[in-house]
């Protein structure tokens, strides 16, 4: 007599579903995409692998519900917060309190992360009225002036998840002011103030020899934009705002090109011509292998220097390298390579979210060799400075730093006493300095 073999049956968690609807709820409301089908995929996952273990329970509901590079940290710190207390009840009580407060303190890189599910949670319910209810008009001071000025000034770190959004639709809207050269090509212009003799002569003799003189003037066309952005760890809180910059300018301009690098470079260009902002930027996270983690900026800038700069740095490109010049190399030949950079275009333009401190100086010795060999150097932490930049790209070979040029001098000096320095102990049989 056989018997049939059933299989065991699940461990079944108390409204352990009516958990996995929370946690995707704050998870979309903190700004992650996610619909009906991932909620339900992701409660089949977590009935499958059971709360007995966060390991699992952890890689399965990220299977289900991380779609791109990009929402990881935000969704490991939406599941550290959330997961943390065994008492699912006690954890859905916390979760209607208007604030979050993190029980480690010494996680001071997640603060905006919290900020950003602080407001995800503390978002009111919306209260129906009925036809018998008195409706009291209120007039709301946000949106104001004030509160637009206000934002335009703050740093994008500090912003939650909402104030990104309303960023994102700010630099969509940007307009710059195009750089332009002149071209080899002339036209006719009334108010031309060079006189063009042949389409005088020419039109002389259908006028019975009377030549009347004609004006023309030089064409100009926009110069090329070469865009250099630093995706490394330092630099995460920046780097999804500044592939919506990068985007801006690409969707404005006629000849952009984009590159990523962190401890490789990533050509971003053909990504960038897509209409569709988030997929642009979607297409790109796929893409970079990369993303928050080293800085190699030497041998990034090498790699550029051979491999794309005599195609993408002709009719006198301007180059805007973002980055916060933190490298975690001392490459010898760095300053060659940011020399070679600076010959190559007619303006390199260092931006810099760390200009955001007033106490900045230039200390590090990878920002002491970027520093000597950029003609620009300006902040990149705000929309205002966003704005400011954008304004002034059509003028900014005329315009000249007073700052920049005295910490050039301070690193100058540096590097000739470094070598100084150098020398002398090889002279005395130490190569330590």
């Amino acid at each position: 007599m056989t018997r049939s073999l059933k299989p065991p049956p699940k461990m079944v968690t108390p409204k352990l579903d009516q958990n996995i609807m929370l946690f995707v709820r704050l998870l979309r409301t903190s700004g992650m995409k996610l619909g009906s089908a991932d909620m339900l995929d992701a409660v089949d996952a977590a009935e499958t692998v059971g709360v007995a273990k966060k390991k699992f329970l952890y890689h399965a509901l990220a299977s289900c519900l991380i779609k791109r590079r990009e929402d990881k940290p935000l969704f490991d710190q939406a599941f550290y917060m959330f997961w943390q207390n065994p008492k699912f009840h006690e954890r859905i009580r916390d979760l209607l309190l208007p604030k979050i407060k993190s029980s480690v303190d010494e996680h001071d890189d997640a603060e905006a992360m919290l900020r950003r599910l602080s407001d995800a949670v503390a978002v009111p319910p919306k209260v129906q009225l009925s036809a018998n209810d008195d409706v009291k008009i209120e007039l709301d001071a946000a949106g104001t002036s004030t509160d637009r000025d206000r934002l335009k000034h703050k740093d994008f770190e500090m912003m939650s998840a909402a104030e990104m959004r309303l960023a994102e639709q700010a630099i969509a809207s940007l307009r710059p002011c195009l750089p332009r050269r002149l071209a080899r090509r002339s036209k006719l212009s009334p108010r031309g103030q060079q006189i063009a003799m042949r389409v005088a002569l020419q039109r002389g003799v259908k006028q019975f020899g009377i030549v009347f003189p004609q004006f023309q003037t030089i064409v100009t066309k926009p110069r090329p934009l070469v865009i250099l952005c630093d995706i490394s760890g330092s630099m995460e809180q920046y780097s999804r705002i500044m592939l919506h910059f990068i985007h801006a300018l690409t969707r404005s301009h006629p000849a952009v090109s984009s590159f990523l690098f962190g401890t490789r470079l990533t050509n971003i260009s053909r990504q960038m011509q897509n209409r569709d902002v988030d997929e642009a930027v979607q297409a790109v996270s796929h893409l970079v292998e990369d993303w928050s983690g080293g800085t190699r900026i030497s041998s990034c800038l090498k790699q550029f220097n051979q491999e794309w700069s005599r195609r993408v740095m002709g009719q006198g490109a301007i180059t805007l390298l973002i980055t916060d010049g933190l490298d975690r190399t001392t490459d010898p030949g760095f300053g060659t390579h940011m020399a070679r950079l600076h010959k190559s275009t007619s303006a390199l333009v260092w931006l810099n979210p760390l200009l955001r401190f007033d106490g900045f100086a230039p200390k590090a010795h990878s920002v002491k060799m970027m520093i000597q060999h950029v003609d620009h150097f300006l902040p990149i932490h705000s929309l205002q400075a966003m704005s400011d930049l954008t304004a002034s790209l059509a003028t900014i070979q005329n315009q000249r730093d007073v700052r920049l040029s005295e910490w050039q001098d301070a690193a100058r000096r540096a590097g000739f006493t470094d070598r100084t320095v150098l020398s002398y102990t090889q002279e005395k049989g130490s190569f330590s300095r």
